[in-house]
């Protein structure tokens, strides 16, 4: 039934993208929440291999981005729910978490925030719009908040995930605030449904510990 349920993502998500027009929106909007719909079946379907609690987080986080989706239009509305949504994964991840975050990997996020946050929010701040700017500088740092909670757990299903949440939503950024770039909706799209299905994926992943005697695999 999952591996129905992904194909049928994957169509669902595909007749989203490149088939239907931008007008009416209302219609738009309804064939945008269902490939959604079916992630979170998705999610309940899979057996939780993390823990109960990680399984009903992750949930709630892709409900809560569900609502997101519908409501980006209204851009501050869409902004805030999806903070929100990265706050539930954030607690997810952090349920999961086992181990410090590489040097390397902290060096990488900590120079995107402050690249995202000099172009992106420092444009904003520069067009007096210092509202917004502040908006965004929190959005950057939940996302990065995220993304390193993620790279904790050590599970790749959720750290591919979180990488391409923040891929897609630099995307969108970049693309809304400075340049136009071509294909952005599908660029902005196929990665945010595909981490969706990755952070859903995570529920069923395999977490190891380590018993006093190290010799002793808890699985």
């Amino acid at each position: 039934m999952r591996k129905i349920l992904l194909t049928a993502i994957v169509i669902m998500g595909a007749i989203y993208i490149f088939f239907i027009p931008p007008d009416p929106v209302g219609f738009k909007i309804f064939m945008k929440l269902i490939p959604m719909a079916l992630i979170i079946m998705f999610a309940v379907m899979t057996l939780p291999l993390v823990s109960q609690t990680y399984k009903r987080i992750i949930i709630a986080g892709l409900c809560v981005c569900m609502i997101a989706d519908g409501v980006i239009y209204w851009f501050m509305a869409g902004l805030i729910t999806f903070f929100i949504g990265h706050l539930f994964y954030i607690f997810a991840f952090k349920s999961a978490s086992r181990k410090r975050v590489p040097i390397w990997a902290a060096i990488l996020l900590v120079l995107y925030g402050v690249v995202m946050a000099i172009w992106i929010a420092g444009s904003q701040f520069a067009n007096g719009e210092a509202i917004l700017g502040l908006a965004i500088l929190a959005y950057i740092t939940v996302i990065l908040t995220m993304g390193w909670m993620a790279i904790r757990t050590r599970m790749v299903l959720a750290i591919t995930g979180a990488l391409l949440f923040m891929f897609s939503d630099s995307v969108l950024a970049i693309d809304r605030f400075i340049i136009d770039i071509p294909y952005r909706e599908a660029f902005v799209m196929v990665t945010y449904y595909a981490a969706q299905v990755f952070i859903a994926a995570s529920i069923g992943s395999r977490v190891v510990k380590y018993s006093v005697n190290r010799n002793n695999l808890i699985r």
